[in-house]
Parts: structure tokens; C-alpha cells; sequence
């Protein structure tokens, strides 16, 4: 029965603007969406994944992505949607070189909600709070049909804070469908990520700390 399967909750943040709406209505409708308004406040998709398909352990769980909007003026009101979070994806736009470089304040802002120091721009990282965090992360860089028309097509820069969490990370354009085409590689790192996120919450599995080198670095 559906009204026995298992969910987890899994946090969609960003700067406004790129593309987090898009993004969820790509994951968990596989279609794009043509004309996203922005978001205020948050709203929840929900998908049916196949945890470790095809295996013995094959099992059915509903995840739910939140996507939280980026607006700075709700920056004090966010933390509502924060507890519990089972799993983060950060999404930042391949065109918007500032986008990326606020990632650590939206990781910063999403894993120490009660802990942190708000400022006038955003929280105010203290790494020591982020010892012991378990939180699966990926990272989703969108809009690339627009940063390959402006930059030698191919050519990628890698997420810095993705490197630094052990994370994975998928680029991609929100507005094809074949972007998570089943089977390819995008496809294969957002099935892994949904996997981990179950393992953590469900099966306390036990992973090496991704935040540890992280912790060193800030």
C-alpha cells in the first residue's frame, strides 16, 4: 500500500533565479517547465524512487524535494523549512559566477540553522558546527546550454565546495528532457544521491565524514 512507503525530505537551495523550480519540475515530472514563477516561501514536489533497483534490496520510497526560494529578504524565515533534512542539493547557475561562491553560505545557512550568527549578508560560517554532519550532498549546476554559448563548448569548471564534500555533481540544462535521460550519467549520479540519502536516514550507514576536509579548508 502507498500509505506505507517510507519518505525522506531532501532541501533544493539556491540564489533566486537559478533554476531550482525548473530543476525539481524536471526530476519529479520529467518535463520541463516553460515559464517558472519565482518562489515564495517553499513549495514540495514528491517523487517514487527505487531504492538499489534491480537488486534483492530493491525497495519504494517517496522523496520530497523542497524548493526553497532564494529571496535575501526571507533569509530569517527559511530555517522553518529546515528541520528535519535528510539530504541537500545545491544548485547554482553556470552563467552566474556569484551563485556558485554562495553555495557555502546556503550549505552554511541549511546545516547550522540554530547555531549560526545571521549578519547582514548572510550567515556567518563556524566550522565547528558542522563536525559530525552526515547530510548527503550533491551539487547541480543548471542553465548549461547558456554557459557553453559563452564559453569553449565542453569545457566545465568543477564546483570547488563539491570537491571538498566528496559530493557529486551533475551540470545540466533543465530544459531537456534528456538531461536525466535513464541510463545516463546525470541520471546514474541522482539515483546514487537519492540511494545515499535513503541509506543515511533509514539504515544508518556508516560513511566516512564528508565535511572533514571542508572543516580544514574554511
Amino acid at each position: 500500500m502507498m500509505s506505507s512507503v517510507e519518505k525522506v525530505k531532501i532541501l533544493v537551495v539556491g540564489d533566486s533565479g537559478v533554476g531550482k523550480t525548473s530543476l525539481v519540475q524536471l526530476i519529479c515530472h520529467n518535463e520541463p517547465t516553460s515559464n517558472p514563477g519565482w518562489t515564495i516561501g517553499c513549495s514540495v514536489e514528491v517523487k517514487l524512487h527505487e531504492y538499489k533497483a534491480g537488486t534483492p534490496a530493491e525497495k519504494t520510497y517517496f522523496l520530497e524535494l523542497w524548493d526553497v526560494g532564494g529571496s535575501t529578504s526571507h533569509t530569517n524565515s527559511r530555517s522553518i523549512f529546515y528541520n528535519p533534512v535528510h539530504g541537500v542539493i545545491l544548485v547554482h547557475d553556470q552563467t552566474n559566477r556569484k551563485s556558485h561562491q554562495n553555495l557555502r553560505k546556503w550549505l552554511a545557512e541549511v546545516l547550522n540553522k540554530d547555531n549560526m550568527k545571521l549578519l547582514g549578508n548572510g550567515y556567518e560560517f563556524d566550522p565547528e558546527q558542522f563536525a559530525g554532519s552526515q547530510v548527503p550532498i550533491l551539487v547541480i549546476g543548471t542553465k548549461l546550454d547558456l554557459a557553453e554559448s559563452i564559453r569553449e563548448k565542453g569545457v566545465s569548471r568543477s564546483s570547488s565546495i563539491a570537491e571538498e564534500c566528496g559530493a557529486d555533481e551533475i551540470n545540466l540544462d533543465c530544459q531537456q528532457v534528456k538531461s536525466l535521460a535513464p541510463g545516463s550519467t546525470n541520471a546514474v549520479k541522482l539515483s546514487r544521491f537519492f540511494d545515499k540519502v535513503i541509506e543515511k536516514r533509514f539504515n544508518s550507514g556508516r560513511e566516512g565524514n564528508w565535511c572533514s576536509d571542508w572543516l580544514r579548508m574554511s
